[in-house]
């Protein structure tokens, strides 16, 4: 059967799935491609069909001359794109996205879903890796969401998105049937790539096509055995250490059975409960300690938000994106009078407390009573530090201090319009 490819069924279309293992050169894209070309051409995949390529298969990582090489990114597309439309079947890898900015470019390590007709989706890679350093000559990606495509919503990842089962998970939760994975994964650890494709199929209760590259490349050697996996945890196909293809039907009855016996995807208990994100300073100390001990970067700031707005929530949404949890050091009723005078705050510390705890970006908040936050931030000595763009970094309060212990001070431009004196004066304005 032939899917018309302007078709996206509700969740998965019988259809199979497959993988090109290569051994990518790096630096040279023809060489690439005619390997994938030849690939396809052994593999010779029915339609519909959805076939996954490794991570950066076209050039390898080459971070000196990304510039250059980002630039071939929209012929290789093409490329792509007249070898699905002679299969009439899907692809799937990832490739360098040049975004030019005001300044100078910024390079994504970005995931393509290319059809007949061109791409279908993209999706940028959230975890870089830092021993690789991969984090300094590429952008993350936010706001992971599954792909729509004819065959149904799938679930990308690059690599090292795959030891982060939040993302799979979440896509799941919003439709998607089929993970696919593109990686440069090291022989060294390949048994936790084996591991970890399994898992993220069996938790998620989807087919999982992983496509990881052969051979060697400097001092890495890379394990290939790619493999895709059928929702209940099966190997439905798996390549040895050197290049292969192979392909199994993904068939949407395994997947409707697999989540009748039990669903593990569909339940979503509420999280714990937020007013515990409300502590002490004894407590915080304790909790950031545990937090710095396994490697997360503790991200502070701090205000007296009265009257919650958008401009706040953009704001902190912001300061949470620098590192890996949120600490909000929150004026008291009695130190907000003394800054701003007897008629304020609008709101009780507790409730503002309240609110500020009921956001995502938010972990920790602590309200203080002295009129600036030093004596918590010395205490916490957080390794970012944050404050609003009316506040210039050198006049930013326990800012010494955080750099004097390696960490980093930034302001973030506040949202335009939004105050809250402007709202107050709003309410308090004569209605018509």
């Amino acid at each position: 059967m032939v899917l018309p490819l302007s078709i996206t069924p509700e969740l998965l279309a019988p259809c199979s799935g497959g993988f090109l293992q290569i051994d990518v050169k790096l630096d040279d894209i023809d060489a690439n491609l005619n390997q994938v070309e030849a690939g396809l051409q052994e593999l010779a995949p029915t339609s519909p069909s959805i076939v996954a390529l490794p991570e950066l298969w076209a050039t390898g990582f080459a971070y000196g001359r990304l510039a250059e090489l980002g630039k071939h990114t929209p012929q290789i597309l093409a490329s792509l794109t007249q070898m699905a439309a002679q299969y009439h079947i899907l692809l799937a890898g990832s490739l360098i996205e040049r975004v030019e900015t005001a300044s100078t470019p910024r390079y994504h390590n970005t995931l393509y879903i290319i059809g007949p007709n061109g791409v279908v989706g993209s999706y940028r890679k959230q975890h870089l890796f830092a021993p690789m350093a991969e984090d300094l000559h590429f952008s993350p990606g936010n706001n992971p969401q599954p792909l729509p495509t004819p065959l149904g919503k799938i679930a990308p990842l690059i690599c090292y998105d795959l030891r982060f089962p939040r993302l799979a998970e979440k896509m799941a939760g919003q439709g998607a049937s089929v993970l696919i994975i593109s990686a440069q994964w090291p022989l060294a650890r390949i048994e936790n790539w084996r591991t970890l494709v399994q898992a993220r199929a069996i938790e998620n209760q989807m087919f999982a096509i992983a496509c990881n590259r052969c051979g060697v490349t400097g001092d890495t050697n890379f394990g290939g055995h790619s493999l895709i996996v059928a929702p209940d945890g099966a190997i439905l196909a798996e390549a040895g250490e050197d290049t292969a293809c192979a392909a199994a039907q993904l068939n949407p009855t395994m997947l409707h059975e697999t989540r009748t016996r039990f669903n593990t995807v569909g339940p979503r208990p509420y999280p714990p409960y937020d007013q515990d994100k409300t502590t002490t300073l004894d407590e915080l100390e304790k909790i950031v300690r545990t937090h710095k001990s396994v490697g997360r970067k503790v991200v502070f700031t701090n205000g007296c938000f009265d009257i919650l707005h958008p401009g706040h929530v953009t704001y902190l949404e912001a300061a949470r994106s620098l590192g890996d949890c949120l600490i909000i050091g929150l004026n008291s009723d009695k130190s907000i009078k003394a800054i701003k005078g007897p008629e304020r705050p609008i709101n009780r510390e507790q409730d503002r407390a309240r609110l500020l705890a009921s956001l995502g970006c938010v972990d920790h908040v602590v309200i203080f009573e002295e009129d600036t936050p030093l004596k918590l931030i010395t205490a916490l000595l957080p390794d970012v530090l944050i404050k609003g763009g009316d506040w210039a970094i050198n006049k930013i309060v326990g800012g010494k201090e955080v750099t004097s212990a390696g960490g980093m001070v930034a302001n973030i431009p506040l949202v335009e319009n939004f105050s809250t004196t402007s709202l107050i004066e709003r309410i308090r304005q004569p209605q018509e």
